[in-house]
């Protein structure tokens, strides 16, 4: 665990709060980069790419939300707000490329399906257990499934998606059996990254929501004790799992009758995306010093 500030650093944060929270913005962003730098090592990403895309990431943001009202946002001003000079900054918004956005598609279409089956009885034993489903040709059939809860994607795609990320499997009489209750790549690292860039820039986006906006409050909570033993964790981890999962499928199911891709009649104004984000983490605090 982090060390508290001395007495003297305590009376000099307190003199001087804007270095205080120089400090903390610093030592959060290291332990951000810190772990990010073992994902992107363990990839190949050399730091002369990493500093590319901080560049760009920084470019982007001036851009996107540093502007003045009715102002197109110039080269000069982003150089002021980014310290990058101007002929980068040019260079950078020249090659800029378009968002890859169909992992994200791909991800958010699966998941509709799969929790769909899970929690939408017509596709539900008397238990409540998602039943092995034809591929078409019947009202409980996989192609009524993805009508339901994925528009206008055409079944075998999503099918094949499903299959080749090991979510559901192929049974010997053509039936289609979900094998997890979530959409989870597990053979993908390309749709696992895609997870990371979105559900960590979510994280922190609230993060920097509930720094800035204290009188709307996002929720943001961590549970965590320090002292486990391995067998207690192991426990956790099975609890937590199973727990979070249902607390997933409960808020799926609020949050489907007021979606209007999945409810077209669902009322209301505007269009916001909203969810709730859950991670479990472990890591072994005695992984260097003898067994007790």
């Amino acid at each position: 665990m982090d060390k508290k500030l001395g007495q003297k650093d305590q009376v000099s944060a307190a003199r001087n709060p804007d270095t205080a929270i120089d400090r903390a913005l610093a030592l959060a962003t290291s332990k951000i980069l810190r772990t990010l730098a073992r994902l992107l090592l363990r990839h190949g990403v050399s730091f002369h790419a990493f500093a590319d895309l901080a560049k760009r990431a920084y470019v982007d943001a001036a851009r996107g939300d540093f502007g003045i009202p009715g102002r197109k946002p110039s080269t000069s001003r982003i150089a002021v707000l980014t310290g990058l000079t101007r002929k980068e900054i040019q260079r950078l918004i020249d090659s800029a490329s378009a968002p890859d956005t169909e992992a994200s598609e791909r991800y958010n279409r699966a998941a509709r399906v799969v929790t769909g089956w899970v929690r939408d009885k017509d596709f539900c034993d008397a238990d409540g257990q998602p039943v092995a489903l034809p591929l078409d040709g019947a009202k409980t059939s996989f192609a009524e499934l993805v009508r339901r809860y994925s528009g206008d994607i055409p079944p075998r795609a999503v099918l094949d998606e499903l299959l080749r990320v090991g979510t559901v499997e192929k049974l010997p009489d053509g039936h289609i059996r979900l094998v997890a209750r979530a959409y989870i790549p597990r053979t993908s690292d390309r749709d696992k990254l895609a997870i990371l860039g979105s559900d960590v820039s979510d994280l922190i986006d609230t993060i920097d929501h509930n720094l800035h906006r204290a009188d709307e409050p996002r929720f943001q909570r961590k549970l965590m004790y320090d002292n486990l033993s391995r067998e207690a964790a192991a426990k956790f981890r099975e609890l937590s799992a199973a727990r979070a999962q249902g607390l997933m499928e409960y808020l799926d199911s609020w949050l489907s009758q007021h979606d209007r891709d999945v409810n077209p009649a669902a009322e209301g104004t505007g269009r916001v995306r909203a969810g709730l984000g859950v991670f479990y983490f472990e890591e072994n605090l005695q992984a260097n010093t003898e067994e007790q």
